[in-house]
């Protein structure tokens, strides 16, 4: 029996690229990273005794647009003087 093509794809590739607190440097990283087309999602990890924070999420891409996302986040942050914790680790999904 022949194999549809999309078996041999590489799935759960996504890794945790930054950390940030700022609601608005949130928004300016998700329009540029729609801008240049890479594919992403919001993670909002519950509060801990390190994260009081309720605004702090991190930003998961998929390991193949790694660079360009990387180089993104930093230009936005640097420009407009945001902190950024860059994570680069991969992400266990929890629901598999």
């Amino acid at each position: 029996m022949e194999q549809p093509l999309y078996t041999s794809v590489k799935v759960n590739n996504e890794i945790e690229l930054c950390e940030i607190a700022d609601l608005e440097c949130k928004q300016l990283i998700e329009k540029a990273l729609l801008g240049h087309r890479i594919s992403y999602y919001i993670r909002w990890p519950k509060s801990s005794l390190f994260h009081r924070s309720k605004n702090t999420c991190i930003i998961c891409v998929n390991e193949n647009s790694k660079e360009t996302a990387e180089d993104v986040v930093r230009s936005i942050c640097a420009e407009k003087g945001y902190p950024v914790k860059f994570l680069m680790r991969r992400f266990q999904n929890q629901y598999l």
